[in-house]
């Protein structure tokens, strides 16, 4: 007889629970094993979004002299507008990018011993946050260092990302398995990624836009998480809390969707490897 794997939401805290020494075992070596024996380290999870921010903001600020709208118009606050969004996006794309060949590239875990999959996911989305807030730290400083306001509301950071993370795991899940069965997930999921990066208030704002295409970006998984963040950290504004509790619901519902169906997939990733 077959196992059975269970689909349940409750199980899924329950998985994270029991397997929470393992986990973070395999998110710490994800994290410092993508540097190991390179000369910087993890210096490179530095250096990659601020060569990203001075490039980005070059362009749009210098090139197409591109304004925000606020009080700071300046190439200083347009750079820190930019990057708090820049960071929303790298974490989203990090997780969804490796989704597609997290199972096909791990395939001894699959056919050599009894192993968790379900949790490699949560490994991809534990070591991307590692990553977050490293680059929410030079944020941080960088805002410090020049003297732009930070807001107390900034501490509801963790609330205002929980329905990314949960829609970013979901995806992770459906993706994991849709590409043992189907490559060319890895590379269609890169291009859907940098789309999503262009069709959000990353580089403008939202408000910018017509009506008609502001009601198409906020389907955007990281459009409200990016509004929020800077709402909360950068301008202290009130978060909109019914927009967020219905990202939230969106949220748990693709959380569901994307557990119960990798743990009714896995079954034939074996066959497939």
């Amino acid at each position: 007889m077959s196992r059975v794997y269970p689909t349940s939401l409750t199980s899924i805290p329950a998985t994270i629970l029991h397997h929470r020494e393992l986990l973070w075992e395999l998110i710490k070596r994800d994290f410092i094993g993508r540097y190991k024996g390179s000369f910087m380290g993890v210096a490179w999870s530095l250096f990659n979004p601020l060569l990203m921010l001075v490039i980005y903001t070059f362009v749009f600020s210098v090139a197409f002299k591109a304004r925000w709208g606020v009080e700071s118009d300046s190439k200083l606050g347009f750079a820190i507008v930019l990057f708090s969004g820049l960071i929303v996006h790298a974490l989203f794309a990090e997780c969804l990018n490796r989704a597609p060949t997290l199972i096909t590239s791990h395939p001894s875990y699959v056919k050599r011993v009894v192993f968790p999959l379900e949790i490699l996911p949560l490994m991809a989305l534990g070591s991307a946050l590692g990553h977050f807030l490293v680059s929410l730290t030079v944020l941080v400083f960088f805002c410090l260092v020049a003297g732009a306001p930070l807001h107390f509301a900034g501490i509801l950071l963790p609330v205002i990302l929980l329905p990314m993370l949960l829609i970013v795991l979901g995806l992770s899940w459906l993706l994991a398995s849709l590409g043992v069965y189907l490559r060319d997930f890895a590379q269609a999921i890169g291009m859907m990624t940098t789309v999503t990066l262009f069709l959000a208030p990353v580089f403008y704002p939202i408000e910018a836009l017509p009506p008609v295409y502001q009601a198409i970006l906020v389907w955007n998984p990281i459009t409200l998480p990016i509004i929020q963040l800077r709402s909360a950290l950068l301008w202290g504004e009130p978060i909109n809390w019914l927009a967020w509790g219905a990202s939230l619901a969106i949220g748990i519902a693709v959380l569901y969707l994307g557990f119960a169906w990798f743990q009714k997939t896995r079954k034939g990733f074996a066959d497939v490897l």
